[in-house]
């Protein structure tokens, strides 16, 4: 029985044209701002500033800026939410990537007001869903999500912007997004899940990812590489940055994450040394140690021409730190079979079976002679 579902469904308000930038000052109004902070990165906000002139020339609204240190931390929510208190700033504006939209959002919570959001990247949901995965100053994850129940103002993406952001970010969210099925199918396919309306939707919506990233993902990468916002590139953004965001908006709980992101949060929290590699490189591996968990090798097979197609890491030892050390690797085990959405699935998960899962998997990946080392994009 489904009980005390939360639907978030997305932003008041979404476009993704050419052009939708510059929206920016016919919508603030709508949410009374007339004092603007905008939260930044650094090199994402070379690219994006040029896109957001005619919020730097609306004649009636005050704009200041503010770079954030790299972070969705405690510590900066609480730095910028101060900042946003000393210039009495009525609207906050995140331009940036995934942890930018987090922080965004998180500060917006701290502070009661409105917020809106400009991705650079397609590099996941978080433009979409109301919740921050928190991460220490130093990058290690916290292993803990702040849930909100309000969502963005707006969220406007540009196509130009987002085929100027680099491809191995766009990779990693095709990679993340992927996950959206693999770890919520199970839990999809439970009868009395599937008589539920939302659920149902966000059923619809997971299968939407998969189908369509095994279709076309290829194509619109290949298009991203050679400059070109085709449909199929155009496409796949929305369903990494939207539709993936959909999936848990409808079905909360049911649908918003299990053992891929668990093994990703606990890794993140103790092997500082995944910390080059991308969030959905790292979820990438978890999808893979889930299937393993849930003895599904021959889903394993089927989508290992497309992880190879894309480099994407299939074991810890490709990724250059397997075996763990046996302290550190309980550590994992246990902080990943901590977290309550992981025992949804429709089978005992412990933290001694997602142990043996992720040594049996080593062995297979390495059986089948697919343990070439991966590139990163921290490296």
């Amino acid at each position: 029985m489904v009980s005390q579902l939360h639907v978030k469904i997305g932003p008041q308000f979404y476009s993704y044209s050419a052009g939708a930038i510059d929206l920016i000052p016919e919508l603030l109004p709508q949410h009374g701002a007339k004092r603007v902070l905008v939260i930044h990165g650094t090199k994402s906000w070379a690219k994006a500033q040029p896109y957001l002139a005619a919020l730097f020339e609306a004649p009636d609204l005050t704009v200041t800026t503010e770079a954030y240190h790299g972070e969705c931390s405690f510590a900066e929510g609480e730095r910028l939410a101060a900042i946003v208190r000393e210039r009495q700033a009525d609207f906050i504006l995140g331009a940036g990537g995934g942890k930018l939209c987090d922080l965004t959002l998180y500060t917006a919570h701290l502070t009661g007001l409105p917020f809106g959001l400009v991705p650079t990247l397609a590099s996941n949901c978080a433009p979409w869903t109301p919740l921050a995965v928190m991460y220490k100053d130093n990058g290690l994850a916290e292993g803990k999500t702040v849930h909100i129940r309000r969502q963005a103002a707006f969220v406007l993406m540009d196509p130009a912007l987002i085929l100027d952001s680099p491809v191995n970010y766009f990779i990693a969210g095709i990679a993340d997004t992927l996950a959206k099925w693999y770890e919520s199918e199970l839990i999809l396919e439970e009868p009395e899940n599937r008589t539920e309306p939302m659920i149902s939707m966000a059923r619809h919506a997971a299968l939407m990812c998969k189908d369509q990233l095994l279709k076309e993902a290829p194509t619109a990468v290949a298009d991203m590489r050679a400059g070109q916002a085709t449909p199929a590139f155009r496409h796949i953004t929305e369903i990494v940055v939207a539709i993936a965001g959909t999936v848990g908006g409808f079905g909360d709980k049911y649908a918003r994450n299990t053992l891929a992101h668990a093994i990703h949060d606990a890794l993140s929290a103790y092997v500082p040394e995944l910390h080059r590699f991308l969030h959905g490189e790292k979820v990438a591996y978890g999808i893979f140690l889930q299937l393993a968990c849930e003895q599904r090798w021959s889903t394993i097979d089927a989508l290992i021409p497309f992880y190879q197609q894309f480099h994407l890491p299939m074991s810890l030892t490709q990724m250059g730190v397997w075996p763990l050390a046996p302290a550190t690797l309980t550590q994992v085990c246990e902080l990943a079979n901590s977290f309550s959405k992981v025992h949804l699935l429709p089978f005992p998960v412990s933290a001694a079976s997602i142990q043996a899962a992720m040594e049996t998997l080593e062995r297979y990946i390495s059986h089948n002679r697919l343990v070439q080392p991966v590139s990163t994009a921290k490296m």
